[in-house]
């Protein structure tokens, strides 16, 4: 069997209000070590809109904008074998959930996890909300579009507009 696909750890600072949540990183986010690393994932180009960044910025860069505006990036799954990229081709028997009770100890400033895509909603609504703290149910919960190349059915436009959920949720 090939070996585990391991993912990142979470982009976070202390002061992190906002979690936005994938599944697995891609094959070519792995190789990167960025996460949305794929030159077609619209993550970034989202995030440039929606925090006005610079899109020719660096990684680094790129994840200071992020923390600086108090949102979090990680992933639901910490490792599990898949073939190729797709989120359909994940084998969830070999898969491990990232620790949800630790990261929401860790930052209680948290208050919005937003889903980057449908399986990433699935696996937390299955297998974190079972064995999460009771003291997190304060947790407010909103699925945007898959930021994925894969998922093709929406324009940019259409997914930059979904994803004001985030700027929305930033000015309360």
């Amino acid at each position: 069997m090939k070996p585990f696909l391991v993912g990142f750890e979470a982009i976070i600072s202390p002061n992190a209000n906002i979690l936005i949540l994938g599944s697995m990183p891609s094959v070519a986010s792995i190789n990167l070590q960025q996460y949305y690393g794929h030159s077609r994932n619209t993550f970034w180009p989202i995030m440039n809109a929606l925090l006005n960044g610079n899109p020719d910025q660096s990684y680094l860069s790129r994840k200071n904008c992020l923390m600086s505006n108090n949102i979090a990036v990680w992933d639901v799954l910490k490792y599990c074998h898949r073939t190729g990229s797709l989120d359909a081709n994940i084998n969830i028997t070999t898969a491990k959930i990232n620790d949800f009770n630790h990261l929401f100890h860790s930052h209680p400033n948290i208050k919005q996890v937003f889903f980057n895509g449908k399986l990433a909603e699935k696996l937390y609504k299955q297998h974190v909300l079972p064995s999460l703290d009771h003291q997190y149910t304060y947790l407010t919960y909103c699925y945007l579009p898959s930021t994925s190349p894969a998922h093709a059915a929406l324009k940019l436009e259409q997914k930059i507009e979904a994803w004001k959920a985030i700027k929305q949720s930033m000015v309360k």
